[in-house]
């Protein structure tokens, strides 16, 4: 029997049909791990927070599509503790959620946005999750790395620092952990556009009355007494760091969490200070700039000089007593000696 010499047909029509079955299953090796970054991608642009929030089939989905090339960092969340001062889920995420949007805007333009995905999982939907990551208190934050198996064993866990810049503190750690830079934390500014738009126009409308006013000498602040509760609440309000406290929103106090009966209204370390440390502080230097002012204007014009003495002394008493709380705080809080002002051993 004769061979026939032009094969080329059906030789060129097996090798489409190995191309197609080769390329076919290198598409579907290798198609999972895109399609997972691909679909993180989607997820968070849902969210206004940048945080992807995951469930059991997300879970599975990304531990199931072959090698990752990126980084979970997972906050674990419980919506029945929100109401609750302790653990203070409710501002720990809101400071959580300020560094997921501060890292996309950072990075908008940035291949290191496919590689950290910021998630939260809640309890009452993830309990199995819970359990597989060994969560057993909260709060808690776990940087899950790329080569990561056991969830329990190989995730990192964040320290939640009691500090009063939450989210710096929280970015610093996840950078040094990860060696990714999340950029600096966007914070929202006090006032809105519409508020502060608002307060300009009532401004704008008073000012020719209060113009007016102000040239007559009618204004509430030409009244003394006016003035000297107004001139003592803004030395108060700078020196107990009052603005500060409510701009971070940081609590007068906490809950001791080993005695729930027990409240700490002041942290030993220099990193944190809760609000009545402020108000203590500003309490006792405003009692001092009072009886300073007691001295140069009332004990002056004393003319019995017994009184005179008597009431300096009373005043120099008070005032050694305020300086040296104020020190012996700092010295708690810190561990510094100020030797100029008291011996070593008058801290203990």
């Amino acid at each position: 029997m004769a061979i026939s010499p032009k094969p080329t047909p059906i030789i060129a029509l097996l090798l489409i049909i190995t191309h197609v079955f080769f390329s076919k299953a290198y598409a579907y090796s290798a198609s999972p791990a895109a399609n997972i970054v691909s679909d993180l991608h989607s997820l968070r642009s849902q969210f206004p927070s940048g945080i992807i929030h995951l469930n059991e089939t997300i879970l599975y989905k990304i531990f199931n599509a072959g090698p990752r090339s990126f980084y979970l960092i997972i906050f674990f969340d419980a919506m029945q503790l929100h109401d609750k001062p302790e653990p203070n889920l409710k501002t720990i995420k809101s400071e959580y959620a300020l560094i997921a949007k501060s890292f996309s805007i950072n990075n908008q333009n940035s291949s290191n946005l496919s590689k950290i995905f910021f998630c939260d999982l809640e309890f009452s939907e993830s309990e199995k999750e819970f359990l597989r990551f060994g969560i057993h208190a909260l709060p808690n934050i776990r940087i899950v790395p790329p080569d990561a198996d056991d969830l329990k064993s190989d995730s990192i866990p964040v320290e939640v620092p009691e500090s009063s810049r939450l989210a710096e503190s929280m970015a610093d750690t996840i950078e040094s952990k990860i060696g990714l830079s999340t950029g600096r934390i966007h914070r929202p500014p006090i006032l809105s556009k519409t508020q502060l738009g608002f307060l300009i126009g009532v401004f704008l409308i008073s000012m020719p009355f209060m113009t007016k006013k102000l040239l007559a000498g009618e204004t509430p602040f030409h009244d003394k007494r006016i003035s000297i509760v107004g001139t003592m609440f803004v030395y108060f309000f700078s020196i107990s760091g009052s603005m500060f406290i409510l701009i971070r929103r940081i609590p007068l106090f906490v809950m001791d969490r080993k005695d729930p009966n027990k409240l700490i209204f002041f942290y030993k370390g220099p990193g944190m200070q809760f609000g009545a440390e402020g108000v203590y502080v500003g309490f006792l230097f405003t009692v001092v700039g009072l009886l300073l002012v007691c001295i140069t204007r009332v004990i002056v014009r004393i003319k019995d000089s017994m009184i005179q003495r008597a009431a300096m002394a009373s005043v120099m008493i008070v005032s050694f007593w305020a300086v040296r709380e104020v020190v012996g705080l700092n010295n708690w809080k810190t561990g510094y000696y100020i030797h100029a002002y008291l011996p070593s051993n008058w801290y203990k």
